[in-house]
């Protein structure tokens, strides 16, 4: 600082021994020519921003700030999976029609699924899944099926909501059949593993085990815990004198009768 002090002093000193000698004007071009090249004095005391000296007055510059700038997070795009249909593929109710070979264009573009719905389009690609699990071609029912018919109807939620994020009505939806699948392929790993093997390779599901349960114990729950336990074997012990009670009166039934039947 005391420096920065002294050099200000000395350069208008300076200035008024010059504006004296009548040399400043004679100066004054070169001082501009100077003031140009934007000379920079650097205090080596403190550490103050650059101070740019020209023709004697001493200006700070701005200081700029390069802020970091936050990352932006790239959104996975899911493929439609609709993508796979051929455009030129004919209905599922022309497709064993001959008659729909041979039209002309027109007719066959109304044919295909060129100008078909999207409720068409998805109905066809159930049909495909379906014939990937079946048991037979009669089954229409199996919990293969099932998974078939959920998954198809959950990636086609999953695009809408991927269009329609605020849509909470069909998101409730997708969950529900999430959850739904989940029974149905973890009774199937049960039942059967080999074709819970075979419906997950030909659906392409990765099947995850559920989280363990776990509950944050509270006072009021532990309170609630015990209070039911406690219910509970109350309710049992009531039961079993029941069941005693029960017990005995049809072993004195059986007494009687038999005292009974050997008298004369």
């Amino acid at each position: 600082m005391f420096s920065s002090v002294a050099l200000r002093g000395a350069v208008k000193s300076s200035r008024v021994v010059l504006r004296e000698s009548g040399v400043l004007s004679k100066l004054t071009g070169s001082c501009a020519a100077l003031s140009s090249r934007n000379w920079t004095c650097i205090s080596a005391v403190t550490s103050r921003p650059t101070v740019s000296c020209g023709g004697g007055s001493f200006a700070s510059q701005p200081v700029v700030r390069h802020y970091a700038s936050a990352a932006k997070k790239k959104k996975t795009v899911l493929e439609s999976q609709l993508s796979d249909l051929p455009p030129t593929m004919l209905k599922k109710d022309f497709a064993a029609v001959p008659l729909a070979q041979t039209t002309d264009d027109v007719v066959r573009r109304l044919l295909t699924l060129e100008l078909a719905s999207h409720k068409e389009k998805l109905q066809l690609k159930k049909e495909q899944l379906i014939a990937k699990v079946q048991r037979d071609e009669d089954d229409h029912s199996s919990v293969e099926v099932k998974v078939a018919i959920l998954t198809a109807r959950i990636r086609n939620y999953q695009e809408h909501m991927q269009k329609h994020h605020k849509d909470k009505a069909n998101k409730r939806r997708m969950l529900m059949a999430i959850d739904r699948r989940k029974k149905l392929l973890k009774n199937l790993r049960l039942v059967n593993y080999q074709a819970f093997e075979n419906v997950c390779q030909q659906l392409g599901i990765t099947y995850t085990f559920p989280p363990e349960y776990y509950r944050r114990a509270t006072r009021r729950w532990l309170a609630k815990k015990a209070f039911c336990i406690k219910v509970f074997k109350e309710v049992q012990k009531q039961k079993a004198e029941q069941k005693l009670r029960m017990s005995q009166s049809r072993a004195r039934e059986e007494a009687a009768k038999t005292t009974a039947a050997e008298t004369p």
